[in-house]
């Protein structure tokens, strides 16, 4: 039903309006009593078998939804009753800010992909507090990234006021350095900068959560060189880090089977789905047989079957995350490949 008549219908919209179209009637549907229940039964019917323990937690699978879809964490329980085993918020920052000009997502339908450039457009760490604090079922985790008008030598004051925020709610928190759609912010993946940020922001986490910690992770770009992957699974380990997700979205145009002109009709921005594939499952790779066994890594980039999710897990992935198939593929994907990868 998905494809052959919802998915139709939203791409007579833009991009960007059609995932609110789509998003909003969720959350409609989500206020009535009972629905996010009976969606939970549903949707996640059978799939004890995918079960994983990790950052101290136990998710009732492996599959989560990649940050960039719920923004502002207004709807990650009716997300997670989608059949995610974990929903990952935000990216939220220190200030609320619009993000930059519209027209900034678009699909290249030929590659099942999509191009971003939406600038961490977002309410505000401190506006999400209230609705994080709800009780919830779902696992969440909180992005966090760096305010536009910030500038870099001011940019660990802003992460650490959204880990203080955010902390005390989060089932794990992610630092953000590799967004291409925030001027300078790729340049905090240097691990001279990386290192006084993640040891700010640990400490702030250690701080208002003293009695639980809440597990730190940070999030690279697949466009790092090798050396800079290893030299941030380096610092990883030095510093006591509990995971790292790869990657975030590519500035690489390379391969593509979309027209030059579809192509340079997105513009810049980050480009997501099976175009990066093969790049993050090499970043997984190179990083597992660079942390060793102990370290959680959630892999991220161009998953779309169960067999593509099995493949991850087997190469070194303690959880895999979607979002562009999310888009492309509809609201039974989270189930489909928990239950994939359990072989039911």
């Amino acid at each position: 039903m998905y494809k052959a008549l919802i998915r139709p219908l939203l791409y007579l919209l833009p991009a960007e309006a059609a995932h609110h179209v789509a998003f909003g009637c969720l959350r409609l549907l989500a206020v009535i009593p009972g629905v996010v229940a009976l969606m939970r039964r549903v949707f996640h019917q059978g799939d004890d078998s995918a079960h994983v323990r990790a950052l101290g937690l136990d998710f009732p699978n492996p599959i989560g939804l990649a940050a960039g879809f719920d923004k502002d964490a207004v709807g990650y329980e009716a997300l997670g009753a989608m059949g995610f085993g974990f929903v990952e918020v935000g990216t939220l920052t220190g200030q609320a800010q619009p993000g930059n000009p519209k027209p900034r997502v678009f699909r290249l339908t030929k590659d099942r992909a999509l191009v971003n450039r939406m600038g961490f457009n977002n309410r505000g760490s401190a506006d999400a507090v209230a609705r994080l604090q709800r009780p919830h079922q779902t696992i969440v985790g909180v992005n966090i990234g760096k305010t536009k008008v910030i500038p870099e030598e001011q940019a660990i004051g802003d992460y650490v006021a959204s880990a203080k925020r955010v902390g005390p709610h989060a089932d794990y928190v992610v630092v953000n350095v590799s967004s291409p759609n925030t001027p300078g912010l790729r340049s905090l993946q240097a691990t001279e900068k990386l290192r006084p940020l993640l040891v700010a922001v640990h400490e702030a986490l250690n701080e208002v959560s003293p009695d639980r910690p809440v597990p730190l992770l940070v999030k690279i770009a697949p466009d790092l060189a090798d050396e800079d992957v290893d030299a941030v699974a380096d610092l990883a380990l030095d510093l006591g880090l509990d995971g790292i997700v790869a990657t975030n979205t590519t500035i690489s145009r390379d391969g593509l089977a979309s027209s030059a002109d579809d192509v340079e009709r997105c513009g810049t921005g980050g480009l997501s789905g099976p175009p990066l594939r093969e790049r993050s499952m090499e970043v997984l790779q190179r990083l597992r047989a660079r942390v060793g066994e102990e370290m959680v890594l959630i892999s991220v980039g161009g998953i779309e079957t169960p067999e593509q999710a099995r493949e991850r897990l087997e190469a070194g992935a303690t959880l895999v995350q979607v979002y562009t198939a999310f888009v492309y593929e509809g609201p039974w994907l989270p189930s489909r490949l928990a239950k994939g990868i359990a072989g039911q």
